[in-house]
């Protein structure tokens, strides 16, 4: 699966809403998701995902992991640990210019992500992101939106 090349992970860290994904057992029934994203010392980045159980006034879940890039000259590529050494691929596979949105997937055909840096996204925008996943060969049928709050 071919990746965005290349990525600059300082402007890529920070706070990301999930506007759409794939269905999973561990975000079941949560809304309002962030992933947030930090550079380390070490050169790994920090990992907290969270959302709201049912409603955006529901019990926060939280969980905390870490991601590295295992070859820097694939800086897409990125394996998150949230149990090591158990890693998930976490792979860019389109991304703004500005990195205002991001297109986050896996080779399997069962993850699948629509990031954006704001908690809601233009009608427009999300279908043409929509049918980029369509051309890599996402079932899109499978996407559905997260509720996030209308405004910060």
């Amino acid at each position: 699966m071919k990746t965005v090349n290349p990525v600059d992970l300082e402007r890529y860290v920070g706070t990301w809403y999930e506007i759409a994904r794939f269905p999973h057992s561990f975000e079941k029934n949560l809304v309002g998701v962030t992933a947030t994203y930090s550079l380390k010392n070490n050169g790994n980045i920090e990992v907290i995902n969270q959302g709201y159980k049912n409603s955006l006034d529901g019990k926060l879940k939280r969980a905390k992991a870490f991601a590295k890039v295992p070859n820097p000259n694939e800086p897409g590529k990125l394996k998150v640990y949230f149990f090591w050494p158990f890693g998930g691929e976490y792979l860019i596979l389109d991304l703004d210019e500005d990195y205002q949105w991001a297109l986050v997937g896996s080779t399997s055909p069962n993850y699948l992500w629509i990031l954006s840096r704001t908690p809601q996204i233009d009608r427009n925008l999300y279908q043409s992101i929509v049918d980029k996943a369509m051309e890599l060969g996402y079932n899109v049928e499978k996407l559905e939106l997260v509720l996030q709050k209308t405004s910060e």
